[in-house]
């Protein structure tokens, strides 16, 4: 019920004091130097930040193979937000053809659960000038990975598994498969509230080719991909899998080995492992009767989603009702309607650079013509007193 829901995530003190220390840390931008017009550049760590003013009080707050982001006020709208560079976007195809998928992507998804786009711009003038790409979305204090190995109960881990596989469901919907789920692509608020982000490795689903087994962080990546085998929307499952599986033993998936196919095709059978060793009771929050029976629907659905047949693993739709999970079940939340996908040929475009970059710089003023000021502000505010 919404009263069962407000009492949980309104009992969320240690959560909320971890999360604030957390976001404390966060390191201060270097020393702000002038430019002309509407940018001016900044210095964090190695990078150097050209932003429309509006975005003030940068501070470095994480990066990775795909950009730097960076925390910030947003003056024009009055709300902290996150600011990401893209690191070198057109240094060769591959790094071009996943900027554009990122940009296309979080320009048409829309759902609570899934960080939303709030700006998008270039310092550069024209085309033939364009070399950096800024994406603004929202700031959130956490990603999972700083707080997955906190003492989670029941309560709080099983509402943060049902947002994730809303925000999946959302995307499945319209056929695109994240493909990189892990905790430090899922940040998350002081209230519970959760939302997926990265979606530079996310495509669409397609039945006529074969998906690369290289693309996901190898801790949790399905045993279709490690095997080169075809695959569908539910290596996502199995990611969320492990991820339920870190949260109840920490360690679970630290120390996986690299392997192939010979590797895998030429060992010895042995009987598998049951779940009631994998996870055993000890691992679970178990203070309560009423604990007992949540680890025994969570070890359930432990076993479901860690199932090596993709054929046979549980389905977004069929993990949303299961009794650990369907407790939060929302129909607003989980059957939203399917994002539009602007580009319908995204997976078949094989393009140059310069040509990969001409798509994107349209993308951007496309942005810019159809959002005046960023995102309205009505709009932004509205949405945050939801």
């Amino acid at each position: 019920s919404s009263l069962h829901r407000s009492h949980v995530l309104c009992s969320v003190c240690g959560f909320c004091v971890c999360l604030n220390a957390l976001r404390m840390r966060h390191s201060v931008g270097g020393a702000m130097t002038e430019g002309e017009g509407q940018f001016y550049s900044v210095q964090v760590g190695d990078s150097t930040f050209t932003v429309l003013r509006r975005y003030q009080q940068l501070r470095a707050i994480g990066s990775g193979a795909q950009g730097i982001v960076c925390s910030a006020l947003d003056t024009v709208l009055g709300i902290p937000v996150a600011v990401k560079k893209l690191s070198r976007p057109f240094q060769n195809q591959t790094h071009a053809k996943r900027a554009y998928r990122e940009l296309v992507l979080l320009k048409c998804v829309n759902h609570k659960n899934i960080i939303r786009l709030l700006n998008v711009f270039t310092p550069q003038k024209s085309l033939e000038e364009f070399q950096d790409l800024y994406l603004v979305m929202e700031l959130m204090d956490a990603s999972l990975c700083q707080v997955i190995h906190m003492d989670l109960d029941h309560e709080r881990m099983s509402y943060l598994l049902y947002q994730i596989l809303c925000g999946i469901r959302h995307l499945h919907s319209a056929g695109i498969i994240h493909r990189d789920l892990k905790p430090s692509n899922i940040v998350v608020k002081s209230d519970c509230t959760l939302k997926i982000l990265d979606f530079g490795l996310a495509r669409t689903a397609c039945t006529n080719f074969m998906m690369t087994p290289y693309v996901v962080t190898r801790y949790y990546r399905a045993p279709e991909v490690i095997l080169g085998m075809k695959y569908k929307e539910n290596v996502d499952i199995w990611s969320v899998g492990c991820i339920m599986g870190e949260m109840v033993k920490g360690s679970f998936m630290n120390r996986l080995m690299e392997t192939v196919r010979n590797y895998v095709m030429n060992k010895p059978q042995f009987p598998g492992v049951s779940f009631n060793e994998l996870f055993p009771d000890w691992a679970f929050p178990s203070e309560t009767e009423h604990d007992q029976i949540k680890t025994s629907q969570a070890r359930d659905l432990l076993s479901k989603m860690l199932l090596i047949d993709p054929e046979s693993r549980i389905s977004v739709q069929e993990a949303l009702s299961h009794p650990y999970i369907h407790v939060w079940y929302d129909p607003a939340e989980a059957d939203t309607p399917p994002p539009q996908i602007s580009d319908k040929q995204l997976e078949e475009r094989e393009h140059s650079i310069e040509q990969w970059k001409e798509l994107i710089y349209k993308e951007v003023m496309d942005w810019e013509e159809r959002n005046e000021n960023g995102v309205l502000k009505e709009e932004c505010l509205g949405e945050s007193l939801v």
